[in-house]
């Protein structure tokens, strides 16, 4: 039995090497704010704030000047009847253009750009969902799993008594060699289920690493966030209804479609542009003439046929706006299941945590009794491996089912929409959009910085 446990111990050590026995505590709100501030993931949907938030600057841009400075220097020459002439001229001034009116085109396309910077910013608060809930997941995971590393460590050391017991009575002609084999093959399979519970350990483990940033070290089971749990199933479906970043999304989407829908019908409509240029530099060419002169004028332009291009924008931007509204409809509907499946789950697993508990205290006093009436020659040592297994196998209930209350309860949290490092109160610095997107909305920044 000794190479066993050498084995069982260095496993051991390969999987708890990341929690150090002295190593303060890292709480559940610990790790999220760690995965908050450092997950790539998160990061990424923000630039993609700050990406669709230029979109709406692109499209401002449409209702403003376009001013321009221009010079042109050119130098001509000729050969001719043998004698070489060659001219030289130098012209500069300015340009001006802006639409004055596009049918309302621009304002469509901007509201378009805003919705669509909305979704995005929906996208952000659905990323940030993703990945806390996963931090919970893979926290939980870990607890759970070091706790079934030692529980099935107990198991092994309680077989390994059972028999080493089966073998002293073998000795003294109390026991039989079938006890001592039944003993032996309980042992080799709780080895078996230990090193499973170290595998799926080692798993849980990179999966923090993964989302948290670090390795898992010394956590708790203390989690907390209870005060998130909705009161009702009702409630739940309200806040999930008003809150939930698909659901918005979806909103955004729709806005998007309507706006998109009226970009496509101003394109029927007239253009009315401005144009104007100022001349102060070789306006008037070799004359000698010194002086400045300009035109400004006014270009309306009337579509009347675009080979059909027009009328399928129409009809392309009409079938979007359906399709939005669509999938709007089909997203509630996932996020009132979600919600309502959630709700159910965690119901469950407090319900599967109390018969655990029962179920432990009961069958530890059972195996108690068992030994005791082995010991008095009435019960066999079957019986006591097989109540042994019976408690280990309720206690694995009990961790499985704490570990998937904390899932549950953290999955409704999220499907009700408040899963977010606000609402959490996490310490960190929130991650939002709109600062970036008020700041690429100002009129003169590009001006400010040519001027840098």
């Amino acid at each position: 039995m000794y190479p066993m446990r050498v084995l069982m111990a260095g496993a051991m050590a390969v999987a708890l090497g990341a929690l150090p026995v002295a190593a303060q505590a890292e709480t559940l709100a610990q790790a999220l704010a760690s995965a908050y501030t450092n997950n790539p993931n998160i990061e990424s949907a923000l630039l993609s704030v700050k990406s669709a938030a230029e979109d709406i600057a692109l499209r401002e841009a449409g209702k403003r000047p376009t001013i321009g400075a221009n010079i042109t220097g050119d130098y001509s020459w000729s050969v001719a009847n043998g004698g070489y002439q060659s001219d030289t001229g130098l012209t500069g001034g300015l340009s001006y253009n802006q639409t004055l009116f596009d049918n309302f085109k621009t304002d469509a396309e901007i509201e378009q750009a805003r919705a669509l910077s909305d979704l995005s910013g929906q996208a952000l608060r659905n990323a940030e969902q993703n990945v806390l809930l996963s931090v919970a997941q893979a926290y939980m995971n870990v607890i759970r799993d070091t706790q079934l590393v030692a529980s099935r460590q107990e198991s092994i050391s309680f077989y390994d008594a059972q028999l080493k017991s089966a073998n002293d009575r073998l000795d003294v002609g109390e026991g039989t060699k079938i006890d001592v084999a039944q003993a032996t093959a309980r042992q080799a399979q709780a080895v078996a289920s230990y090193r499973a519970a170290v595998a799926s350990l080692q798993t849980s483990q990179a999966s923090y690493q993964r989302w948290v940033g670090h390795k898992p070290s010394n956590l708790t089971s203390n989690v907390g966030f209870g005060f998130m749990v909705p009161a009702s199933i009702d409630s739940a479906i309200a806040s999930a209804e008003e809150r939930h970043p698909a659901i918005l999304s979806a909103k955004a989407a729709i806005r998007a479609g309507q706006a998109g829908t009226d970009g496509a019908q101003a394109a029927f409509g007239p253009t009315l542009d401005l144009i104007g240029s100022l001349c102060g530099i070789g306006c008037f060419g070799n004359t000698g003439q010194q002086g400045v002169s300009g035109s400004v004028r006014l270009s309306l332009t009337i579509p009347i046929y675009a080979g059909g291009a027009l009328g399928a924008s129409v009809r392309k931007a009409n079938i979007e706006q359906i399709k939005s509204e669509v999938d709007a409809m089909a997203t509630y509907d996932e996020v009132r299941e979600a919600v309502i499946t959630s709700w159910s789950t965690l119901q469950n697993a407090s319900a599967q945590i109390t018969s655990a508990e029962a179920s432990v205290a009961s069958v530890q006093q059972v195996l108690n009794g068992v030994i005791q009436e082995r010991d008095l020659g009435q019960r066999t040592t079957l019986d006591v491996l097989d109540s042994q297994a019976e408690l280990t196998t309720s206690k694995e209930a009990l961790i499985q089912a704490s570990s998937s209350r904390v899932i549950a309860m953290f999955t409704l949290i999220a499907a009700t929409g408040r899963l977010s490092a606000a609402e959490l109160k996490l310490p960190v610095s929130l991650k939002s959009g709109d600062n970036y997107t008020s700041t690429v909305e100002d009129v003169w920044q590009e001006l400010r910085t040519v001027a840098d």
